[in-house]
């Protein structure tokens, strides 16, 4: 085990890792423990009672976070014609067609997310090597590939994310920065576990979600009690 240093046994001291926290106990801890020098991002880290090997037990999908994430996101756009008008309209970091895809593959990366319109898929397909393992790629399940450019620049630019269960059954979500109010951060994340829950496949027995933790980036991991996850989020009264 990597020794820790001492500013993150200082701040480990706030938390007991054997208490299962109510989500508002946890929101107001990690912006407690979120001592870094920067901005650390607000994470949250889940495990699910699925069996990610079987096709009816994924869990996938989107969801736009009422606060974003805090990350200005620069969303790259393979469309042509009144598509790649309307990608720029909304506010696209990059748009282009072939001559975008060139560029990829001579090595420039410098997006976070890639959307393409159906038409493009052709193209954009054979970037699948070096989108692919960066999770780069365009997905329709995701929202990134469809004529409704727009919309989608729009929506990535305000906050949406994806979520996916991976091979463990778990799930890493950023839900925005230390620096968020605490209505923020616990409004982010109420609107991304409704989504979870919504997201629950029929096929899924026993309890869906098995661990729920949340953390900064520096900071320890703060553990929340998983059947508490949705009720104990109703507080709407302001907070800085």
């Amino acid at each position: 085990m990597a020794k820790r240093g001492k500013r993150f046994r200082e701040i480990a001291k706030l938390v007991d890792s054997e208490t299962l926290y109510s989500p508002r106990e946890a929101v107001e801890l990690v912006r407690q423990t979120a001592t870094a020098k920067f901005d650390e991002t607000v994470e949250v880290a889940l495990k699910l009672g699925v069996d990610p090997t079987r096709a009816d037990q994924q869990v996938r999908g989107t969801v736009v976070l009422p606060h974003g994430t805090g990350k200005d996101v620069r969303v790259a756009v393979f469309a042509k014609g009144e598509h790649a008008q309307a990608a720029e309209a909304a506010g696209a970091d990059i748009v282009g067609a072939e001559e975008l895809a060139e560029r990829v593959e001579g090595g420039f990366l410098d997006f976070d997310i890639a959307v393409a319109t159906p038409d493009m898929m052709g193209v954009v397909g054979r970037l699948g090597r070096i989108l692919g393992p960066r999770g780069l790629m365009p997905n329709p399940r995701a929202g990134t590939v469809t004529f409704e450019v727009g919309t989608a620049v729009e929506e990535l630019k305000a906050g949406k994310i994806e979520y996916r269960v991976d091979r463990a059954s778990g799930m890493h979500v950023p839900i925005g920065k230390a620096s968020f109010s605490r209505k923020a951060l616990t409004e982010n994340l109420r609107t991304l576990m409704d989504a979870i829950l919504r997201a629950r496949p029929p096929a899924a027995r026993g309890q869906y979600l098995r661990k729920v933790a949340i953390a900064s980036t520096m900071g320890p991991g703060i553990r929340i009690n998983p059947q508490d996850i949705i009720n104990a989020l109703t507080d709407d009264e302001d907070d800085e």
